[in-house]
């Protein structure tokens, strides 16, 4: 049974209210007042309010925070003849559902309850997120997945090492968080971390900020200024898009890297520098030095240790977890009270092929969060969001299948075979389901198995596509 209260001064409103809603799964409860509202909720839980601002006594925008420091998950819905800017703002920050302006629209009143009462029914159902949760601490590194784990065994190994290290992957999958942790269980951890994205700057202006200048050394030059490497001296310089610097620039970068010096610009002085280098690219860099744009003695010296980050579409067992690590962050951050994703969310969250990786999910997380009605990210809002990120975000780059190969095959003796087998055949049906677009007789088809077999592949790597038209 269903019990909605209706707060507002006016008889004939609450009795129009009485008519509309009260059948045989619903019952009205009303009160002419805010703090008779109030004094209601003390004693009786309710499924929904709905709530007039202009009253005797205390407001309604007065209420509502009341209301919702006792019962969080109860949705309010605001009704006001007075729909100015200003309140509908306020009604929003103190947690209403939803604001409807007097004379009602009695089908967008209906279709707002009924939203209401069924987000409320998401929030009895599933498990309520705990008020008492620890920090979830930024630049944390999220996974529990077997190529994950992986990773994490790479920087162990490599973290005391003093070697450069190059990481691969795809944007989004988290390069730099890799190449502060090498840093942080590293021996320089006590010196600083140098990050810069080689892409951003034009390579101009990149030469500067790597190496620095002096005062004069070309017109805006008014004083002098070091550069990364001086800045990183005794820690990590980590050079992201590393693929995207000129080849006069890395005939630059490559001397510091032989023989530890290098000038500021408009210095002929040599200046001395003990730095750590950790690249990456999400480029394929042995096409690029086939191609001729990447100088091959410059990548053997960067990939003294090579570790590749998997895509998320091949670690989706990792996807609740990163959800649910980036929710409590965000909504701590945010100051935005506990949020719920029920399990119909998370499944679509599952089935999704995320071509921005991470970044995507995590600003995902961040938008829902503040777009949530009464704190829980439906699926309704999540398909909205995911499409509106499927007509922005580029197609993901294509995997480079060499670097699936584990750099330390010793690591993985008795299981590489399998190990490798497995990170190349998620991939295949991952890409062979979305290009049939969920239809597994094509798939079975053009895979040259059997349907049987397929749906007992999917299943074992938790790849789920809806066939369109389904």
């Amino acid at each position: 049974m269903k019990k909605i209260l209706i707060v507002d001064d006016e008889d004939n409103v609450r009795y129009s209210f009485r008519k509309f809603f009260r059948d045989a799964t619903t019952t009205i409860s009303e009160a002419n007042n805010g703090m008779e509202a109030i004094n209601l909720l003390k004693k009786e839980s309710f499924d929904l309010v709905l709530m007039d601002i202009e009253m005797p006594g205390i407001s309604g925008l007065d209420a509502i925070q009341r209301v919702k420091a006792m019962h969080p998950n109860i949705p309010v819905i605001i009704m006001t003849a007075f729909g100015t800017t200003e309140r509908v703002i306020a009604a929003m920050k103190y947690g209403a559902f939803e604001y409807i302006e007097k004379p009602f629209d009695i089908d967008r009143l209906k279709k707002l309850v009924a939203e209401a009462l069924e987000i409320k029914h998401l929030t009895d159902v599933e498990p309520a997120p705990s008020e008492n949760r620890t920090l979830a601490t930024p630049g944390e590194i999220v996974g529990n997945s077997a190529s994950m784990k992986e990773v994490f065994k790479m920087i162990g190994r490599v973290a005391a090492a003093d070697v450069s290290v190059l990481i691969s992957g795809e944007s989004g999958t988290g390069k730099e968080l890799v190449a502060k942790a090498i840093h942080r269980y590293s021996d320089r951890s006590d010196k600083p971390f140098i990050a810069i994205n080689c892409a951003a700057i034009p390579d101009n202006l990149l030469e500067s900020e790597l190496f620095g200048y002096e005062k004069g050394a070309f017109t805006d030059a008014s004083q002098p200024k070091p550069g990364k490497f001086e800045q990183a001296n005794g820690g990590t310089l980590f050079m992201d898009e590393v693929a995207d610097m000129s080849i006069t620039l890395q005939a630059k970068l490559l001397r510091v890297l032989q023989e530890g010096t290098f000038e500021r610009l408009g210095s002929n002085k040599t200046v001395y520098t003990n730095v750590r280098i950790v690249s990456a690219s999400n480029k394929n860099l042995e096409q690029a030095i086939a191609e001729g744009r990447f100088r091959e003695d410059l990548y053997y010296r960067l990939k003294v240790v090579t570790i590749t980050i998997p895509p998320l579409r091949m670690r989706t067992e990792d996807i609740p977890l990163l959800a649910n690590y980036f929710l409590d962050r965000y909504t701590q951050e945010m100051k935005r009270p506990a949020t719920t994703i029920p399990s119909e969310s998370m499944e679509i969250l599952l089935r999704h092929s995320w071509p921005g990786n991470v970044r995507q999910l995590e600003n995902l997380m961040k938008r829902t969060i503040l777009l949530s009605k009464n704190n829980v990210i439906t699926a309704d809002l999540l398909l909205n969001e995911l499409s509106f990120d499927t007509k922005n975000t580029a197609v993901a780059p294509a995997v480079n299948y060499r670097s699936l190969i584990p750099e330390k095959l010793d690591d993985f003796d008795g299981h590489l075979y399998k190990y490798v087998i497995e990170l190349t055949e998620k991939e295949l049906l991952t890409k062979t389901i979305l290009h049939t677009k969920g239809n597994q007789a094509k798939a079975s088809r053009m895979l040259g198995i059997s349907r049987a077999m397929l749906y007992e592949r999917m299943e074992k790597f938790n790849i789920h596509h809806q066939e369109q038209g389904e």
